[in-house]
């Protein structure tokens, strides 16, 4: 009985602390916290993001949402923020995951189920890979090769995902695999057009 009292006594004080909290502009306290919070992960997103490239013309609308280690390999991951539609850019060093020889291939449908069952055991698990359409792009200032593509997806909160594909190697020699994607019914290649015009090189 003594110990209910003192767990109902506690949980009391709790409620009059957030209710002190709140009344002294705690909350507003909270809200501002996770701002700096907030920046501070953006400001961290976007030093990261000059070792791949050169970031600084990209149009307000997009944001590097994070900069990751993604598979082993330096990635960037950005987002057209009233779309939602992501797009990433890894870094695989020397060594390419998808050479533009690839894209351009009738092998590359095969070439990215592949690249898929690589990584098959990370979070999200890409199947059925439909190669739709063909194309060129601008990425790293150069005019590159992609490939479009639909494919299911797991554990995201839409299954059906579609989006663009494009290797490019930088003048210092790395080999940069540039991906656009989308909910299926969402995608845009105006939006992946509009953003990878706007990175270039100069990432150390």
């Amino acid at each position: 009985m003594f110990r209910l009292i003192k767990i109902i006594f506690n949980a009391f004080l709790l409620v009059l602390a957030i209710i002190g909290f709140n009344a002294i502009g705690g909350q507003k306290y909270v809200e501002a916290v996770k701002v700096s919070i907030g920046n501070f992960i953006q400001e961290h997103a976007l030093e990261e993001a000059k070792k791949i490239g050169n970031f600084s013309n990209l149009n307000e609308e997009f944001q590097i949402d994070n900069s990751l280690n993604l598979f082993g390999y330096k990635a960037v991951l950005a987002e057209h923020t009233a779309s939602g539609q992501k797009m990433i850019i890894v870094d695989s060093g020397k060594k390419p995951l998808l050479t533009q020889d690839d894209i351009k291939s009738g092998e590359v449908e095969k070439k990215l189920k592949d690249l898929a069952d690589k990584f098959k055991y990370q979070a999200i698990t890409v199947q059925d890979i439909k190669i739709t359409g063909r194309g060129t792009m601008n990425v790293y200032g150069k005019n590159v090769p992609y490939a479009k593509f639909e494919a299911k997806v797991t554990k995201l909160p839409f299954s059906d995902i579609a989006g663009v594909i494009a290797g490019v190697t930088t003048s210092d020699g790395s080999e940069k695999l540039a991906l656009s994607i989308s909910e299926k019914k969402k995608y845009s290649q105006l939006i992946t057009s509009e953003f990878y015009k706007g990175v270039n090189e100069g990432g150390k």
